[in-house]
């Protein structure tokens, strides 16, 4: 029996980068992309060989800003995924796309190919909300991509939005809010913005006005409220879906289904083993090279010697680990974990493992157990909180 894989291609380059990023993503000239372009192709290629005995469900080309490729780069990368790999009937394939990168004839590539959902980063419908963050475009230059991929033919779209921006009200919050919903997208993913080291917020955050920590939950709850009185379905801490449209591939990562990642740091897991690329594009770019020195389809022990090659680093995931995962990536989805699910992957019932911490939960109003674990609204608000119990 074939088991199911997803696949994320990583695109590094942007125009710039935002002031809030901390993603792998850099500025590079044409030339750069093309080569880099050639390198994820042969990397393709080579890895593809572990995968025989997978069929593809999903496909998710991310960054960076994937849309600032070519229209041919991108389907030479799809032609290659689909000669190397078997691919499902109806896989869901998508490609992250930001406002002033994409023209009417990417869109119209892009359909034509069978990239059939879009990501779309939008993070505010207020103008001076978007200078602070440093993005390049504005919300007019959005709403005419918006409408360009719809006359193309999209109809799964997905409308990313930060909450806690510097200088964000709850006013400016919800008008955005209402901005993104009378557009009516597929699906609308709702982050908090966090501060992370090395980013251009973090090195600057005393000179800026960020909304305090009631202030964020209360823009947290207001997302909540008017997506649901819209028909959107919370599924995820921070993810939104019209019924029939939840991302296929991110749901792939909350409940530890197989993943490969192709591209510069890109995260790879396959059979409790987890990788993930070189984050240097010399020492990756070597690697790749590398891979081109077999002219024949590898041996096992080849292939692991690859692997190792092309990863800054290789993890044998013990059965504990695969525990903590199952529960701290689980419990993200508002559905939370099966317990019976739990006790035919590991041989053992979730109680017997984690009785204490869900009795001590429940008390304090953090987790709901019936057949399943969740949490709570209040859980929720405090998820890391609770997700750090379960860890062994």
């Amino acid at each position: 029996m074939m088991r199911d894989l997803s696949i994320y291609i990583h695109i590094p380059f942007c125009v710039r980068k935002c002031r809030y990023c901390d993603f792998l993503s850099y500025s590079a000239s044409a030339a750069e992309r093309e080569a880099y372009v050639e390198l994820l192709l042969t990397e393709i290629e080579k890895l593809s060989l572990f995968y025989k005995t997978h069929r593809v469900i999903s496909v998710f080309i991310g960054g960076g800003t994937p849309s600032l490729l070519e229209e041919e780069a991108i389907e030479r990368i799809i032609s290659k995924l689909n000669h190397d790999f078997i691919f499902c009937k109806t896989p869901e394939i998508t490609i992250e796309a930001n406002p002033g990168t994409v023209t009417q004839d990417k869109l119209r590539c892009w359909k034509r190919i069978g990239i059939n959902r879009l990501s779309i980063g939008l993070q505010s419908a207020d103008d001076e909300e978007l200078k602070t963050l440093g993005r390049i475009h504005d919300f007019h230059t959005f709403c005419n991509m918006y409408d360009a991929a719809c006359k193309a033919g999209f109809q799964n779209v997905n409308i990313d939005i930060l909450s806690a921006v510097p200088g964000q009200t709850m006013q400016s919050y919800e008008r955005t809010l209402e901005k993104v919903l009378a557009l009516a997208p597929a699906h609308i993913s709702a982050y908090s913005l966090i501060l992370e080291e090395g980013t251009w917020f973090y090195t600057h955050k005393d000179e800026l006005a960020f909304p305090t920590e009631d202030e964020d939950r209360q823009l947290y709850e207001l997302t909540g409220e008017m997506l649901a009185e819209y028909g959107y379905e919370r599924y995820e801490i921070s993810n939104y879906a019209r019924p029939g449209y939840e991302c296929v591939h991110n749901n792939v990562y909350w409940k530890r289904g197989d993943y490969a990642g192709f591209g510069l740091g890109a995260a790879s897991m396959a059979e409790e083993v987890r990788w993930n690329n070189r984050r240097d594009l010399p020492g990756y770019r070597d690697a790749v090279r590398g891979c081109l020195q077999e002219k024949q389809e590898p041996d096992l022990r080849k292939r692991k010697a690859l692997r190792h090659a092309l990863a800054g680093d290789v993890t044998y995931l013990t059965r504990e680990e695969q525990m903590e995962e199952f529960m701290f990536l689980g419990l993200r989805l508002i559905n939370g974990v099966s317990k019976r699910d739990f006790e035919e992957k590991f041989g053992i019932s979730m109680c017997a493992v984690y009785g204490d911490v869900i009795e001590d939960l429940k008390k304090k109003k953090l987790l709901l157990e019936d057949e399943r674990v969740r949490l709570t609204p209040y859980g929720i608000d405090i998820s890391n909180y609770v997700m750090a119990k379960f860890l062994l």
